[in-house]
């Protein structure tokens, strides 16, 4: 069983050394469809044995087989023979996102579209990327420096943002010379089938690319094991810390996009009506499902209340109805227990600040799950409501006394992944953004853009994802210093 218009060749089984191949379990994972809470489909479910299987035969496509010793040219065709593949299939991408976490069916083009530019990008990059190259040298007559790809890869991938998240590790991890075993969010497994298959037609040698769904345990297996180089994690702070205290132990290599708090702070040239327009819309995108999501503003005192009220009405007029409904602004939260979630921080807030508007489960729909977009005012910034990640559609108000203290609340965070300025003013957001504590920071919005680096500060994560530095996250620097140049550069 599977969502309509999807089409997989095998869900019922797991992509082991380029065969599909049963699990060792005859466990399923249940697909559960947000908006009517109904099961729509059945994925194999891995066991620690199958974790164990991709793990040897990734290990031995990197060891000895052609892959990363294959020129980049040869790699990046086959990445891009991928994405002409995964092209083809953004109807079923695009079904799967809304079938598995809600998303919304008329923005679901523009999240599998934007995934598979990012492929194309990263192809691009690694053909140009000098992979070796002569360096100045003061002690020996030639120094060399290779960029080799790190090895195993364990990409692991939330269930947000699926696809584009997926794709960007294997992407980078392929283009490097690496191979891998994709683990997806068992909420969303369905993207990474697709990519599997796209990867099988396009011919990519055996055990290059790998899948295998589990849940806690295997996963658990999978980061533990030593022939894994590097970890490449996108998810919550929680899961992070115990990748990196697993990876510690063992000198493995790991990459870790984690969650987010990010402020937004209202400078006093931009328009309060503009501002409110910006947020309470933001706010509401993915159902506020997003790490990088803009869940704090910090504003000044005496514009506070001004604010709260503008925003208020744009929360009231947000249309709250079935994710394939054009007219749809705000679709369910992505599970029940993302619903129960976000209730009890609502429940929470309600007694630290000023419910504003919002934090109820809309009357009109009888099923699914829903909440509507929540604005708190007069928010302590030391407040669990401020200070941890929600991961809905729930907006924090903070007033501050000027632009000092202004900087000094947006930064009183344990995150650092994201951020904005609202200004009029380009060098006013520079300076200010300057010292704001985190990996990214938009003027006038929440801004993403996966040609340049993303990532976090403090505990928002370790490295980035993205841009040239995203593609060197999945490589080892070698220096060889010679006694002559070699040909290649002679």
């Amino acid at each position: 069983m599977l969502p309509a218009n999807i089409a997989l060749k095998h869900p019922d089984r797991v992509f082991i050394d380029d065969l599909w191949v049963e699990p060792t379990s005859d466990k399923v994972l249940k697909l559960v469809d947000p908006a009517s809470e109904e099961v729509v489909g059945e994925i194999a479910e891995a066991s620690a044995a199958d974790m164990d299987r991709a793990v040897a035969a990734a290990r031995k496509a990197f060891d000895h087989g052609p892959w990363p010793q294959m020129p980049v040219a040869e790699r990046v065709a086959l990445i891009e023979a991928m994405a002409d593949i995964l092209e083809q299939r953004h109807g079923e991408l695009a079904e799967a996102w809304t079938s598995q976490v809600g998303g919304l069916a008329s923005f679901a083009p523009v999240m599998v579209g934007g995934g598979t530019m990012t492929l194309r990008h990263i192809a691009g990059m690694a053909r140009e990327f000098a992979f070796v190259e002569q360096r100045p040298a003061m002690m020996t007559k030639a120094a060399i420096v290779a960029h080799e790809p790190v090895g195993v890869v364990a990409a692991i991938a939330p269930w947000n943002a699926p696809y584009q998240i997926m794709i960007g590790k294997v992407g980078c991890a392929l283009a490097a010379g690496c191979t891998v075993i994709m683990k997806p969010s068992p909420e969303t497994p369905i993207e990474a089938y697709i990519i599997a298959e796209a990867a099988e037609e396009a011919g990519l040698p055996p055990g290059v690319l790998n899948l295998v769904c589990g849940d806690r345990e295997a996963s658990d297996s999978l980061i533990c094991d030593a022939r894994v180089d590097k970890v490449a994690f996108t998810g919550s702070t929680g899961v992070g810390k115990r990748i990196a205290t697993v990876c510690g132990e063992r000198i493995g290599r790991y990459t870790l996009e984690l969650g987010g708090k990010s402020a937004a702070l209202l400078l006093d040239d931009f328009p309060t009506g503009q501002a409110a327009e910006i947020l309470g819309n933001t706010i509401t995108m993915m159902s506020g499902q997003v790490c990088a999501m803009l869940s704090r503003v910090i504003v000044p005192q005496h514009r506070h209340d001004e604010l709260a009220e503008a925003i208020k009405a744009v929360m009231e007029r947000v249309t709250i109805g079935a994710p394939r409904d054009p007219a749809t602004q705000l679709g369910p939260l992505a599970m029940k227990r993302q619903l129960d979630r976000v209730l009890g921080y609502v429940e929470e807030g309600k007694a630290q600040a000023d419910l504003v508007t919002g934090g109820q489960r809309p009357a009109h729909m009888g099923k699914g799950f829903y909440v509507e977009p929540t604005l708190f005012a007069n928010v302590d910034n030391q407040s669990r409501i401020a200070q941890e990640e929600i991961f809905g559609p729930v907006l924090c108000l903070i007033p501050a006394k000027d632009e000092e203290d202004a900087i000094r609340l947006a930064n009183e965070s344990h995150y650092g992944l994201n951020g904005a300025v609202l200004t009029n003013d380009p060098n006013a957001a520079y300076r200010v953004g300057r010292r704001l504590r985190t990996g990214g920071v938009g003027q006038n919005g929440m801004k993403l853009e996966f040609t340049v680096p993303f990532g976090g500060f403090k505990q928002s994560g370790i490295g980035r994802e993205g841009g040239l530095e995203g593609l060197l996250g999945y490589t080892e620097s070698k220096t060889l210093l010679l006694d002559g140049l070699p040909d290649q550069f002679a």
